[in-house]
């Protein structure tokens, strides 16, 4: 079975797939004054970007890890995260209060899918 790379740059790749699971590296937003809600609005609509690369959706989701820089905002997060998810297909997750690339960085989401 081969793997598929999607995005690849010298440092990673930003989705793999490879029996019959995409996994999407760590992203993050692209405006980094925004607030925790839109940055993560932001992440989200990446992700269904490179799920639809792989040639699948947020409905397949198998697994998501959250980390964001200031728990205190973790409700502006999951604002964001419940506006978004399927809610009949929900994945596992976790949320990780942690230092994170940049002071203005203020979520990071990894995810896993199905196709």
């Amino acid at each position: 079975m081969s793997i598929e790379r999607i995005d690849p740059n010298q440092t990673m790749s930003r989705a793999v797939v490879n029996n019959g699971v995409v996994y999407v590296c760590g992203l993050t937003a692209d405006d980094q004054t925004a607030s925790m809600k839109d940055q993560t609005a932001n992440v989200l609509q990446k992700i269904d970007g490179y799920l639809a690369k792989a040639g699948t959706d947020k409905s397949k989701l198998l697994t998501a890890m959250v980390y964001v820089s200031d728990m205190s905002k973790k409700s502006e997060m999951n604002d964001a995260w419940h506006a978004w998810v399927d809610p009949a297909n929900p994945p596992t997750r976790a949320t990780v209060g942690t230092v994170l690339g940049s002071p203005e960085t203020l979520v990071e989401i990894v995810v896993s899918a199905s196709l």
